[in-house]
């Protein structure tokens, strides 16, 4: 513990030039190899704060390389210290992903690994994933997608979603993993690949649309509400390429008013797009019914609301409707588990700390306690005193007490003098600490317990 807090305290050291900084760097390297993993993570935090301030792009290259086999190593422990290591990664990772970026394999899930495990590896493997190692990757995702727990298999489903939002060459290679699992006819499975094929189809519009006829294959099985306002939301942003579009909404008009909040905005979003792009006679009739049933037979303030905004928009002037719910949409990006730059280097500057592992600031869940001046039971009773008396000054309570009396160790006071009567209330003054400390008379001798028994009443 004592190399941890050295460790700890270079961390905190600004060095005055990069020269000073390869030097600290230079004699901190061999600590990387310690059997102690928390004085790895700390000689790993102390070589991340130096490095900002190096300059040669050489040394920070050797410093990476120097950094990778500790980590890895860490990944061979317990289940628990390897979570508290995954966490403190996927902060480094965001920093410096070259560290570990060719690394990726130590990270694939093991069947015996716990599940917080392979939540944080999943992690971590969407962020080291590249045009290099994605192939590896996706098999390793749709294998995970086939397993048994539920919550695993979702995340790895939107994993496989993430990555083709970060990586745009391997996009299509990431559809058709997602068109192979829907495939397998696994409700869970089908609903989550359609949320994220939603998401890709935001990032890159006209671009995959040939895969929404087997999307919509699938209408029947969908019972979540995500999954539902996603295929929706599908539907009506591609009804003029879809023949059936109308029909397809007619079935989930059916149950409107028992749909959750978040299909039924998406259902009248969806619906005047349909009419927009469409302006029929069938989908005329389907907006009357949708907008009676949001405005009319609905408590949700913010389905009325848009209700009412669409009906005035359509009812005054359809080409503003058109420029203000068929505008074009921002493109998107997974920055989802990014942390905010500031918060980053606060956490970098945490590592092997509680805040590392809850990615949070110290201040966001440690509670300072202001501690104030207050008596103590060694400075009531000073040593050398077993029986607790002393000739410095006590508490006020027993000032009217004679020396046996406070020497004695009865359970009642008989010999104790009545209390005095009740002064008038006057406003306490404020206590001087610092004064009361400074005139408290530590000089005054000790009487023995022995002698202070022995002295006349």
């Amino acid at each position: 513990w004592g190399q941890v807090f050295i460790l700890d305290a270079l961390s905190r050291y600004k060095a005055a030039d990069a020269r000073e900084a390869e030097n600290i760097v230079e004699r901190v390297t061999p600590r990387l190899q310690h059997a102690n993993c928390a004085v790895v993570l700390s000689a790993v935090k102390m070589i991340l704060q130096q490095m900002e301030l190096i300059t040669s792009t050489d040394v920070v290259r050797n410093l990476c390389k120097k950094m990778a086999p500790p980590l890895v190593t860490l990944l061979s422990a317990e289940p628990e210290i390897q979570y508290v290591a995954l966490r403190n990664i996927n902060l480094i990772v965001q920093r410096r992903p070259t560290i570990l970026a060719h690394e990726i394999k130590v990270f694939f899930c093991k069947y015996n690994d716990p599940i917080y495990v392979k939540m944080e590896k999943l992690e971590i493997m969407i962020k080291l994933a590249s045009d290099r190692n994605i192939d590896q990757v996706l098999l390793e995702f749709k294998e995970y997608a086939t397993e048994v727990d539920v919550d695993f298999v979702r995340k790895a489903v939107r994993a496989i979603g993430r990555c083709a939002i970060k990586l745009e060459r391997a996009a299509e290679r990431c559809i058709s993993v997602l068109l192979e699992l829907i495939k397998i006819k696994v409700n869970y499975v089908v609903q989550e690949a359609i949320i994220v094929i939603k998401d890709i189809f935001r990032r890159y519009p006209n671009t995959y649309e040939s895969i929404i006829a087997t999307l919509c294959e699938s209408l029947d099985t969908l019972d979540e509400p995500e999954a539902k306002a996603s295929m929706i939301w599908i539907i009506g942003e591609y009804a003029e390429r879809i023949d059936n579009a109308d029909e397809l909404l007619e079935s989930f008009l059916e149950s409107f008013p028992e749909e959750p909040a978040q299909v039924q905005l998406q259902l009248l979003t969806a619906t005047v797009k349909l009419f927009l792009k469409k302006p029929t006679e069938g989908p005329q009739q389907m907006i009357q019914v949708v907008l009676n049933n949001a405005t009319v037979e609905t408590d949700n303030p913010d389905l009325r609301d848009r209700a009412y905004i669409y009906w005035r928009l359509l009812s005054t002037d359809p080409e503003a409707a058109k420029d203000v719910v068929l505008a074009e949409k921002p493109v998107i990006s997974d920055d989802s588990n990014q942390l905010d730059p500031s918060l980053l280097d606060e956490l970098l500057a945490n590592i092997a700390t509680l805040s590392s592992v809850y990615h949070k600031p110290p201040e966001a869940f440690v509670t300072r306690v202001k501690t104030t001046a207050s008596r103590t039971d060694d400075e009531d009773y000073p040593n050398g005193s077993e029986q607790g008396y002393s000739d410095a000054p006590t508490h006020v309570a027993d000032e009217g007490a004679s020396p046996q009396t406070s020497s004695s160790n009865a359970p009642y006071a008989a010999t104790r003098q009545p209390a005095p009567p009740p002064a008038a209330p006057v406003s306490p003054p404020v206590p001087d600490l610092l004064g009361d400390l400074i005139g408290l008379d530590n000089s005054a001798a000790i009487v023995p317990a022995d002698q202070a028994a022995a002295s006349p009443v």
